[in-house]
């Protein structure tokens, strides 16, 4: 790849290169190398600055002196092609994608440019394209099984609701998972909004805790109220999907360090300014794991948390 010389206003390469982590021994920036970057940002909110900040400060740390041209969307994908189009009228070596409507946009207008892309929910959501990689948000089903057994020893049996069109694939899995981790899953469709009622009433009984999985049908703001009463009303602990769950009523919802994906995704990068092609880069789940908990709502289902587990919590909602 063929890099160009830009003005910048990063590091000192000689000095930079001192603060090298161990785990990147090597991947320092050659010498003059300051290549252009694209960085495309969807959503104004705090992980995606967190992650354009880890991604900054990895770049700096490992002594690549960059220009990052910065487009903000606001949550307007409309932004997105003119954004692209400058980027490419500027010869971007690189483009970084924060979010859905930027990475769907890169995805289908970049083909010839590397893309490495952040903050979307699964690698389907990178088009399969030899061009991207990326970290995606979701966990792998034994990830958040085994924080569930960590968070909460005693739940062996764990009801789920998905829609098959959209989550088949990761109930499946979730299967083979429990399984092998001698769990039970009772997992319910849930092909229409009708559904839900009869899907709740049918794991009364069987689950002991349940289970949210990214779904737009089961887990949408018209949802929130049924789910949050049934797992009250039943004394079934519902694990959410994120703090925005776990402010609502959930017990506890696993989280990521947005700061920590940045810096995958720029490590992610260096390899690709080094040569690599995106392509050979699998995409890779969050490294990091947080999550967070609700006091109020284990009071009111007379659940106990081990101080360990509250001690441990990113955040404690009282």
């Amino acid at each position: 790849m063929r890099l160009r010389f830009v003005i910048s206003t990063g590091f000192v390469l000689a000095a930079a290169a001192l603060l090298a982590t161990p785990g990147d021994s090597g991947a320092a920036a050659p010498a003059g190398a300051m290549p252009r970057i694209a960085a495309i940002v969807s959503q104004d909110a705090g992980p995606y600055e967190e992650a354009l900040a880890g991604f900054r400060s990895h770049l700096e740390q490992q002594g690549w002196k960059t220009q990052i041209d910065v487009y903000r969307l606001h949550g307007d994908a409309a932004g997105a092609s003119p954004a692209l189009q400058q980027a490419r009228q500027d010869r971007a070596d690189l483009i970084l994608t924060l979010g859905s409507l930027g990475t769907q946009a890169a995805v289908h207008q970049a083909q010839d440019v590397p893309i490495v892309a952040g903050l979307v929910l699964t690698a389907d959501d990178l088009g399969g394209s030899a061009n991207v990689t990326g970290v995606v948000l979701d966990f792998p089903v034994e990830t958040e099984f085994h924080w569930l057994q960590r968070l909460l020893p005693r739940q062996r049996h764990i009801g789920v609701l998905f829609n098959p069109t959209e989550n088949q694939g990761r109930i499946d899995a979730a299967a083979r998972a429990a399984k092998a981790m001698g769990l039970d899953l009772f997992a319910r469709k849930v092909e229409s909004p009708r559904d839900l009622p009869e899907a709740l009433d049918s794991l009364n009984n069987r689950a002991d805790v349940l289970w949210g999985v990214a779904d737009q049908i089961v887990l949408n703001p018209q949802t929130v109220k049924p789910i949050l009463l049934f797992s009250l009303r039943n004394r079934i602990p519902f694990v959410g999907l994120s703090a925005t769950w776990v402010k609502a009523g959930a017990l506890y919802a696993l989280d990521r360090d947005y700061d920590d994906i940045g810096r995958q995704l720029g490590e992610m990068a260096v390899k690709i300014l080094r040569g690599a092609a995106p392509g050979s880069l699998q995409p890779a789940p969050p490294r990091k794991v947080v999550y967070c908990v609700n006091r109020r709502t284990a009071r009111l289902l007379k659940f106990d948390l081990q101080d360990s587990v509250l001690h441990g919590a990113q955040a404690v909602i009282d």
